[in-house]
């Protein structure tokens, strides 16, 4: 049985493993987990576990030695060791070569660029000085995007410069700035390819950003769209992951512009909260079809069971510590309802802790239940 022969380790012991881990628990494949955290949420789900630092070199290089296939749940990881862990003949995907991309902001941007997929226009800086010596010789107008080329997730590492004011509390590293693109829509794609050479996109979603934190706060499922711009985005999102030659899962977010046009904003070669719906809104989770594409098994079907919103718990602002998950009651017997906690011990102001996906065939009608849910329940401390 093909469950029984090869180990999968996971860098990253967050909720996306403990995601797969529910898949992989079912289908009896063994997957040992490494994370800096020993109490994270993987932990209690895996085979084996083991404590340490993500961007470690003979961290990850001695944890890839222990298994028979390495994939990620997070990208700020040693790319180097994967490297050396390829060279010794040793399954990595996504590919280090992927993956040290993607993880730079810049290079990711450069990428685009060199393969002509539609983007912002940018520039690459090394300071912050560097910046403001451009603004002065360039005068440039504002606003435009700031991005930190590297460690910037859920929002972190990405402001918006309206000013001159803005710029001086921008950290001072290697960086890009683009153009604020006139967004219409965020939309999301998520494409699952395996070494046999399948290739297959899950049907495009809408995201909506919380506007103070920049991180999801609603996804849409199926996008309301045109099936024009539908038919765009997903042959878009195929594109690149062609460009990339990646395997396994690539989200590939993009902007719909107020003229039309679609624009990739950046991609994320792993589960992606645009898709956490699928467990229960699409005939196969993004979860399943993880272990499908990096095992090499047929790709499961990618169509929607029913229309969907999910809504993401993350922790109040001003709170911090041992988590407590307020008014769960009483949204637990709501038809379609489905509250996903990622047991996480400590909350934080804006810390992902959980999600609830509501199911129902009018997707106005999920979108207000979705809206109620957000204002119901709280994730606070003790």
């Amino acid at each position: 049985m093909f469950s029984s022969n090869k180990i999968i380790g996971i860098l990253g012991g967050g909720q996306l493993g403990k995601m797969t881990l529910e898949v992989s628990n079912k289908w009896g494949i063994k997957i040992y987990i490494l994370d800096p955290d020993e109490n994270c949420p993987s932990k209690s789900l895996c085979n084996k576990f083991f404590q340490g630092d993500l961007m470690d070199f003979n961290t990850v290089y001695n944890f890839g030695k222990e298994v028979d296939i390495i994939t990620i749940e997070i990208e700020n990881i040693n790319v180097e060791a994967l490297e050396q862990l390829k060279k010794e003949n040793k399954i990595v995907y996504p590919q280090p070569q992927v993956l040290k991309i993607v993880q730079d902001k810049s290079l990711q941007k450069e990428f685009y660029f060199n393969n002509n997929i539609p983007s912002t226009p940018f520039k690459i800086f090394n300071s912050k000085d560097e910046i403001k010596k451009f603004l002065s010789k360039e005068g440039r107008s504002y606003p435009f995007i700031w991005k930190s080329s590297k460690m910037g997730y859920d929002g972190y590492g990405v402001k918006v410069i309206d000013n001159n004011n803005s710029i001086e509390d921008i950290p001072d590293k290697h960086c890009i700035i683009e153009d604020k693109a006139e967004i219409k829509k965020e939309l999301s794609v998520m494409v699952v390819s395996r070494p046999s050479g399948e290739l297959i996109n899950y049907p495009v979603v809408e995201m909506e950003f919380n506007t103070k934190t920049n991180q999801i706060e609603y996804i849409i499922s199926p996008a309301r769209i045109s099936q024009e711009i539908k038919e765009k985005a997903e042959n878009l999102a195929l594109r690149v992951c062609k460009s990339f030659g990646n395997i396994g899962l690539l989200a590939v977010e993009m902007f719909l512009t107020i003229d039309g046009d679609l624009l990739v904003n950046e991609v994320a070669p792993r589960p992606h909260n645009s898709y956490h719906f699928s467990i229960e809104g699409s005939e196969t989770s993004q979860f399943e079809q993880l272990i499908r594409s990096i095992l090499d098994l047929p790709i499961g079907n990618t169509n929607m069971t029913d229309k969907s919103v999910m809504v993401n718990l993350v922790g109040e602002p001003d709170t911090k510590g041992p988590v407590v998950y307020k008014n769960i009651d009483q949204i637990i017997g709501i038809k379609g309802v489905n509250p996903h906690i990622y047991e996480k011990k400590e909350t934080r102001p804006n810390r992902k802790m959980g999600h609830i996906t509501v199911i129902n065939s009018d997707i106005e009608t999920a979108i207000k239940i979705a809206k109620e849910i957000k204002q119901t329940v709280r994730v606070t401390s003790t």
